[in-house]
């Protein structure tokens, strides 16, 4: 197939569907790379004219001691890693500070973590609205994960201001209780309503490289892909294998399975910003191009993660320069 061949594809409307059938997202999953590729950049370029990354930048604010037993975080108080029994919370003036210096290194989007189960009425919630509302009178989009919340909270930050709530699925309905028991994968569910009714954009995405199949990348795709409407947000995470947790000796995923999840991501869900996430550091360029190629539109942007390293923003600021790839803030003229 030439260009000229490809002009008619492209000038087909892209429309979202909700009733994917998990064989569809499984033979996308296992369809040849190159094929599955050019699908992606054809749904990509029709729906998401003008392409351009997003840079996000992510804080923990409260690290380490959290209740819940996932399997890959090294958070939690059921891991031995030298993480979990450090609980530490930061100051509104640290966390507004780090999110002024993200915006002057080029982050349009200021995402902040706290390691809870669940948020509770006090002290902390009402320090986590004004940090809200100090990133947004920066500017700059404010996203916040903190577990479970209630209808009431979500309004509240509503109010503040929020511009998304992050609430991972993680993986299938049917490999859920192999990665977490603490938390039931409908509680999950429940939360991104709460969200969603709430006016807050969603951002959920999940983790692939924890032994799941095939069958499970495309069962946790489905999930996503059938919420009317998409997660605004898709985050597509790589295990990071710490020491002290229980996944600590699974092998790296390869590469091409994270450009594959991209690549489906993008079809499924034309309209969504599919986020390149945790595990990046591990890709390589040519894998994070060709990441960017399948349909990425955003990256974490900083030298780490909530617990995990992440490229240096000269390594980032190179890539992106040498990938030709525009993103949202011109990093050069900051």
């Amino acid at each position: 197939m030439t260009l000229i061949d490809l002009k008619p594809e492209l000038s087909k409307q892209i429309h979202s569907k909700h009733d994917w059938s998990l064989p569809e997202i499984k033979s996308l999953l296992e369809k040849s790379l190159m094929d599955l590729l050019w699908e992606a950049q054809i749904v990509h370029r029709k729906a998401n004219p003008g392409y351009k990354v997003q840079l996000s930048s992510l804080l923990s604010v409260k690290t380490g001691g959290c209740q819940e037993d996932c399997a890959y975080c090294p958070q939690s108080i059921h891991s031995s890693s030298d993480v979990s029994a450090k609980p530490d919370h930061l100051e509104v003036d640290q966390v507004l500070s780090q999110a002024k210096a993200a915006k002057d290194s080029g982050a349009d989007r200021f995402c902040m973590g706290w390691a809870w189960r669940e948020i509770r009425d006090g002290h902390h919630f009402d320090s986590m609205l004004k940090m809200v509302r100090g990133v947004r009178e920066l500017g700059l989009e404010a996203c916040v994960t903190a577990g479970m919340l209630t209808d009431a909270q979500a309004f509240r930050l509503a109010e503040a201001g929020l511009t998304a709530y992050n609430h991972n699925l993680d993986t299938s309905p049917e490999n859920y209780d192999q990665i977490i028991s603490t938390r039931t994968f409908q509680e999950r569910i429940e939360t991104l309503e709460r969200v969603r009714s709430a006016g807050i954009a969603v951002c959920c995405g999940g983790i692939i490289g924890m032994g799941e199949s095939i069958k499970d990348r495309a069962s946790l795709l489905q999930v996503l892909a059938n919420m009317n409407p998409h997660p605004e947000s898709v985050p597509i995470n790589a295990l990071v294998a710490v020491e002290g947790t229980p996944l600590e000796n699974l092998s790296a995923v390869d590469p091409m399975e994270m450009v594959r999840m991209v690549a489906t991501a993008r079809i499924l869900m034309p309209f969504s910003r599919v986020r390149l996430s945790a595990g990046r550091e591990q890709l390589g360029e040519e894998a994070q191009i060709l990441c960017f190629l399948a349909g990425a539109d955003s990256i974490f942007y900083g030298d780490s993660l909530l617990t995990t390293a992440n490229p240096a923003i000269s390594a980032d600021r190179a890539l992106l320069a040498k990938a030709g790839v525009k993103v949202n803030w011109d990093l050069y003229e900051r």
